[in-house]
């Protein structure tokens, strides 16, 4: 029998985290089931920081279904299997905390964990299921490249935060006789920019799956300006990348193995000065940045996140730990933890775009590309 539970919220957040939250609480009050935030992420976990979470009058979980970010707070770099500590004469090391996590979850009581995140988030999940913990997954990223599910919670928001921007880009853009540049988040996976791009109308569409040709993007241009059309709405994706040449990153960050390091950006820019030195055309860029990730989420999202949370906390009641709750064939369902990692096996091995990592791309094949390419959206090759 189930008697106390804990929630954590990792990674960047995204519109859904606190109607994922509402959800496994409510249904975990439907139990019998005592519910707590671990605060801040996996630091939480380490630092003992956990409180009560409830729907009754007054509960830290009444009335948070559209708000935005997490009332639990989140971390973007706490990986307790290689986790960043300070000494007393100011050094820094990294140590595997994981051990004395697992101690305070057991002083604590917890008898299930739930991990709202990513890729970073459910490979921490899957190495403490290996080492005992009773863990259940549930996967959020707006760049919706979380392995073995159809969708993750957040991404509908994101998408539906692009394309306005798109439709107010465009207006400028025809207004002005401009190429209007949009950079959207999506390190690995295009599926923001893809997706923005086919809602908002946008005539180019620059993923990280398709390496550009800056020149193909420029023929496109030209040949609507042939047929006068003296204007161009570009989607970019931040991990976007040219033929021969790679990300554009402005920070790598000291935070260790086991998190993603690097901070990209300014793509969007580059592409904005490249486009117009062979156009002609004036180009402006615009970095969405964060907007795609606050405020209240999508009627869908949270459907989608009440869906997810409430499976969530119905596994842990069957007992089913050490999985992912997944969108499959347009049903819920769950997977294991180990086929999300898939060959990512190695405790506290990186996350991210690596060989052994799972992540869920934009395949060629993929209903998105073929309809972009059909309605005549060039993706730069």
């Amino acid at each position: 029998m189930l008697k106390k539970v804990g929630i954590l919220a990792n990674g960047g957040d995204v519109s859904g985290f606190n109607a994922v939250i509402r959800a496994i609480v409510k249904t975990a009050e439907n139990h019998g089931v005592e519910c707590y935030g671990i605060i801040d992420g996996y630091n939480g976990l380490l630092k003992k920081d956990f409180e009560i979470l409830s729907t009754a009058a007054e509960g830290e979980a009444m009335g948070i279904l559209p708000k935005g970010g997490s009332i639990i707070g989140s971390s973007t770099n706490a990986n307790l299997f290689n986790y960043k500590v300070v000494n007393e004469d100011g050094s820094i090391e990294y140590k595997d905390m994981s051990d004395k996590a697992i101690e305070n979850i057991k002083e604590f009581g917890f008898d299930c964990i739930f991990t709202l995140g990513g890729d970073g988030t459910q490979k921490s999940a899957r190495d403490f299921s290996t080492k005992g913990v009773r863990v259940i997954g549930v996967p959020k990223t707006i760049d919706n490249d979380v392995a073995c599910t159809e969708i993750t919670f957040g991404y509908n928001t994101a998408v539906s935060v692009s394309m306005e921007a798109l439709d107010r880009l465009h207006t400028t853009g025809e207004t002005h006789h401009r190429i209007m540049v949009l950079e959207v988040m999506g390190r690995y996976a295009g599926w923001i920019a893809l997706e923005s791009a086919i809602a908002g109308g946008a005539d180019i569409a620059l993923i990280p799956e398709i390496p550009y040709d800056i020149n193909r993007v420029a023929e496109k241009i030209n040949n609507r300006r042939k047929r006068g059309k003296n204007f161009s709405v570009v989607v970019v994706a931040e991990g976007a990348k040219p033929k021969g040449g790679d990300i554009t990153i402005i920070e790598t960050r000291d935070n260790g193995t086991g998190v993603d390091n690097t901070k990209l950006g300014g793509v969007g820019q580059i592409i904005a000065q490249q486009l117009q030195e062979i156009t002609g055309l004036e180009a402006r860029n615009t970095t969405l940045g964060y907007m795609q990730r606050g405020g209240t989420p999508t009627a869908y999202d949270r459907v989608l996140s009440t869906k997810y949370g409430s499976k969530a906390m119905e596994l842990a009641l069957e007992g089913k730990f050490g999985t992912l709750v997944v969108i499959k064939n347009g049903k819920l369902d769950f997977v294991s933890l180990e086929d999300v990692v898939g060959n990512n096996k190695k405790i506290g091995a990186v996350s991210g775009n690596t060989e052994e990592s799972n992540l869920r791309k934009v395949s060629m094949e993929d209903d998105l590309v073929k309809t972009a390419r059909n309605i005549g959206i060039n993706l730069g090759d």
